[in-house]
């Protein structure tokens, strides 16, 4: 069975619920949905999905700690990030919950997409899991022209585990991959700590945990993948990112010239301008209509009602605020 896999809480519910009307756009019901829960923080989501019988939240909970040991155990090998975590928050592991999206491997799909709750979906997912046919790993994505989100690019280990052009064609961005299930048992979990414990960790790159792992998970394992930004024609290939500006809107699908997109990823912007703006603060970003229209798909009569001007998610603070930080006054974004 084919699915759809989405790492979640109720912090990006908005943006969770935009992303899921956009499945259903797509697919109708008949796409299944798994969402895998960052934390315990699911109780929004849960009342939510009571009225999408498509759409079920993970708790193989033997596979969720799983997991969580499987990360634990590679965090507690590097040499600096626990260190260089402590420096700016109390937590002793960065952003912990993140892997849980490899729970996806054990779960309920044979093939699935995996989506971060930040995308929208555009197209039918077709010539994605065809690939699937004849690859263990596919994305879409144009990460590869920068490794520094991926590995650290200061480990001299780096080019002896992997050799320059594997890094300059093969990395790729965790908000989007398709998979398979069962392509990690215990004994490639097991191999890949070993080597990690023997001193590879320190190629990972600390600041996104999951991003790093999972590159290194398929790289390290030799899976076989294909990215289609590599290998379609450049008169096929779109771009996916919202730091792309050219896109065009029809019918509420944003097109890269001709084609039409296969997702949206609302990449860099945080979570709380999404829910700032579905408060009703006329916070501009981005394809921000697109959002929004997906958002309240369901629902337009809540769809919020701006009376102020936009200001830009990216903004510089005003005078005031500088003011007041400087003084160290200042008590955070309202």
């Amino acid at each position: 069975m084919d699915g759809i896999c989405i790492l979640a809480n109720d912090r990006v519910y908005d943006q969770l619920i935009a992303l899921l009307n956009s499945i259903e756009a797509i697919y109708g019901q008949e796409m299944p949905v798994c969402i895998y829960p960052y934390n315990d923080n699911i109780e929004q989501i849960t009342q939510e999905i009571a009225c999408r019988p498509y759409v079920q939240i993970y708790n193989n909970q033997e596979s969720i700690q799983r997991w969580d040991e499987f990360a634990r155990h590679i965090w507690d090998t590097h040499p600096t990030a626990q260190q260089h975590w402590l420096t700016f928050s109390q937590e002793k592991y960065h952003r912990f919950g993140t892997h849980r999206r490899y729970g996806a491997f054990d779960g309920p799909f044979d093939r699935f997409v995996y989506m971060d709750a930040d995308t929208l979906l555009m197209s039918p997912l077709d010539k994605i899991f065809n690939q699937l046919n004849d690859h263990d790993w596919v994305v879409y994505d144009f990460q590869y022209t920068d490794l520094s989100h991926v590995y650290d690019e200061k480990s001299p280990k780096l080019t002896e585990i992997f050799s320059v052009e594997r890094l300059k064609s093969e990395i790729f961005c965790s908000g989007f991959y398709a998979s398979k299930k069962d392509i990690f048992p215990q004994a490639i979990r097991d191999s890949l700590l070993e080597k990690l414990r023997q001193g590879e960790t320190e190629v990972l790159y600390d600041m996104a945990p999951d991003q790093t792992i999972l590159n290194y998970m398929v790289m390290r394992s030799g899976l076989s993948s294909c990215n289609l930004a590599k290998r379609l024609p450049d008169d096929e290939k779109t771009g996916c990112c919202v730091t792309s500006n050219h896109f065009i809107a029809k019918d509420h699908i944003l097109y890269d010239g001709n084609n039409r997109l296969t997702y949206l990823h609302y990449i860099g912007i945080s979570s709380r301008f999404f829910k700032q703006v579905c408060e009703g603060n006329n916070i501009d970003f981005p394809y921000r209509d697109i959002f929004l229209h997906y958002r309240y798909l369901k629902e337009p009569e809540k769809h919020p009602v701006y009376t102020t001007k936009p200001k830009a998610y990216n903004a510089p603070p005003s005078l005031s605020k500088r003011i007041l930080k400087k003084l160290g006054l200042a008590v955070g974004n309202k």
